[in-house]
């Protein structure tokens, strides 16, 4: 694909632009990870009844996110802010484990016991998904440069959905046999829970596509892009 070099102010506007995603990014993993043992059910229009976790809530803006990242400032930079995201999990398993090993007070309005069954699960929730997460977004960001290349930078619905889709049925799959194995979620519920989740995130992923197109327009407009152009993040150095 064609990339387009960037004076220095645009570099500047275009690295603001980009940390803002990967911050949304990484705070939409890892609230996902923490909020993640309350479950709820939702009433779509009668048509289906869905059982999620509220973790399931913030996870597809992450997807969005890195096809944004993928369709304007490619492979590698979507790369990035995925390990970023890992990094980001694993510091706040630490910060979660530290806390839960230091005793409250008496006064305390969270004692050790409520603390323990809100982040108790944590730990291994956050393992879960990690393991997940790695499979499903650098299979996404493949996937979704496949499409790319394939169509020669256009359809963007297309790698968008076929990209969101394989990925995210991986995802579920793998977080929600973590779980059941161990035994965070019994098992006769995977079924139905794999179901419920990745129907969910396909709706999701369908329903999100205007807004990376808007996310794209914005884009290409502010820094002239055509189709396919990507944008070249190099080091930022005074013009000469």
């Amino acid at each position: 694909m064609n990339k387009t070099p960037l004076n220095l102010n645009d570099k500047i506007t275009a690295y603001r632009f980009y940390f803002i995603l990967g911050a949304l990014f990484i705070a939409s993993l890892v609230v996902s990870n923490l909020i993640f043992q309350k479950f709820f059910r939702w009433d779509f229009f009668g048509i289906y009844t869905f059982e999620i976790s509220v973790g399931i809530l913030p996870y597809p803006i992450t997807f969005l996110i890195t096809d944004l990242i993928s369709e304007v400032y490619g492979k590698q930079k979507a790369n990035q802010v995925v390990t970023a995201g890992i990094f980001a999990s694993l510091f706040s398993l630490l910060i979660i484990y530290v806390s839960s090993i230091v005793p409250a007070t008496s006064w305390s309005p969270v004692n050790d016991e409520i603390f323990e069954n809100v982040f108790g699960a944590t730990a291994i929730a956050v393992l879960a998904s990690m393991l997940a997460y790695l499979f499903a977004q650098y299979i996404d960001i493949q996937v979704f440069h496949f499409w790319k290349r394939l169509t020669k930078g256009k359809h963007l619905w297309i790698r968008n959905n076929f990209s969101t889709f394989f990925s995210q049925f991986i995802d579920t799959a793998t977080v929600l046999l973590l779980l059941c194995v161990t035994g965070i979620i019994e098992w006769q519920r995977f079924g139905t829970l794999l179901e419920n989740g990745f129907l969910f995130k396909i709706l999701i992923a369908a329903l999100d596509t205007p807004l990376l197109y808007l996310g794209v327009f914005i884009i290409r407009r502010r820094f002239r892009l055509m189709q396919g152009e990507e944008l070249i993040l190099e080091q930022l150095k005074p013009n000469k």
